[in-house]
């Protein structure tokens, strides 16, 4: 039955503007991934990314999203995929939320967000790239595979990652879980809030046979 209370959207008959304020205000809390890139002249960079998730469990891959900007030129983060085809996805914990927002402007390739955010590199140990080493959390990936849903203005660029090996800093893990409180990631909400992920409650799952669902 359809409510007469609520406001319907078309969004074949609104513009980006529109579907992508109505988007991020709708999927939330997303959770954030600080990519870290090598550029084929060896600078370090680093973009925070909220449309993020994991995509599979076996093999591990994860799946982040790079939004066109509106004058559709490719974000360092892919290019230097596409060239070297190695990442470090880094967790955001509460204490380095500013930093991270800071690497989320538009500076030209030669600038290396870790200087900016003056953040230390961490050395890998399967790829080249370094991670954030204040990370708590840090994923060593190698593309799988770039799916492109559309090149234009606001159009989407699914990078697939498969992951290669997990970085957890001492303290976080209980019986192999990463403990939340201990993480204290922070999750991305609609234009320029962020949330904390602290408030937390727990539901049993319904008996099941499939215990690895999402």
């Amino acid at each position: 039955m359809h409510d007469s209370s609520d406001t319907f959207f078309d969004a074949a008959s609104q513009g980006l503007r529109e579907n992508y304020r109505l988007l991020i205000g709708s999927v939330v809390p997303r959770p954030i991934a600080w990519v870290s890139t090598l550029s084929e002249k060896a600078v370090a960079n680093l973009a925070p990314y909220s449309f993020f998730t994991v995509a599979s469990c076996e093999p591990p891959v994860l799946c982040v999203v790079q939004i066109a900007p509106r004058n559709a030129r490719e974000k360092d983060t892919l290019r230097n995929l596409r060239a070297t085809r190695e990442c470090v996805v880094n967790i955001v914990s509460a204490d380095l939320a500013a930093r991270m927002n800071l690497c989320s402007g538009d500076y030209p390739p030669e600038v290396s967000e870790f200087d900016l955010a003056q953040l230390t590199q961490s050395p890998s140990r399967l790829v080249r790239v370094p991670g954030v080493a204040e990370a708590r959390v840090r994923i060593e990936c190698r593309l799988r595979e770039v799916v492109l849903i559309s090149s234009g203005p606001g159009g989407g660029a699914l990078m697939l990652l498969d992951v290669l090996g997990f970085h957890v800093q001492s303290g976080l893990l209980e019986s192999g879980a990463i403990l939340p409180q201990a993480l204290d990631a922070v999750g991305k909400m609609g234009d320029d809030a962020y949330a904390f992920t602290r408030d937390r409650f727990d539901l049993a799952r319904p008996p099941s046979d499939r215990p690895l669902q999402g």
